[in-house]
């Protein structure tokens, strides 16, 4: 469990590493090639689908002056081990203003390594 804790701290890491040089490729090493993401706020029906292949450059570049955090409310082995259910708070600071998301994230391990498989991000607006 504490492997899921370093990844879920480096993960947030490459998010701030990325709002700062405008490039994805850091955060994007930790996302599977299968990965699906889900966005959505109350304002919207139906969650916005996005994939690997994102444009995540332009995300980062959108954001302007940004900075994300994450606090763990519950994480759930699954797989003996081989995948985690991540439930949490986000929290983007975004040119000074707070935005919290609440966040669900499958990682698993694919070749070693600890993957984002899922995610799954709904603002509290």
């Amino acid at each position: 469990m504490n492997d899921i804790k370093e990844i879920l701290n480096n993960y947030f890491n490459a998010w701030n590493a990325g709002f700062i040089s405008k490039n994805g490729d850091g955060i994007r090493n930790y996302m599977s090639e299968s990965f699906v993401g889900y966005w959505a706020h109350s304002n919207i029906d139906k969650p916005e689908t996005y994939y690997y292949d994102y444009d995540l450059d332009g995300v980062l570049k959108q954001e302007g002056n940004a900075e994300k955090s994450f606090e763990a409310f519950s994480i759930t082995e699954r797989k003996t081990g081989k995948e985690f259910l991540v439930s949490g708070k986000e929290t983007s600071l975004i040119n000074g203003k707070p935005h919290a998301a609440q966040c669900m994230f499958v990682w698993r391990k694919e070749n070693s390594e600890w993957k984002l498989l899922r995610e799954y991000i709904e603002l509290e607006r």
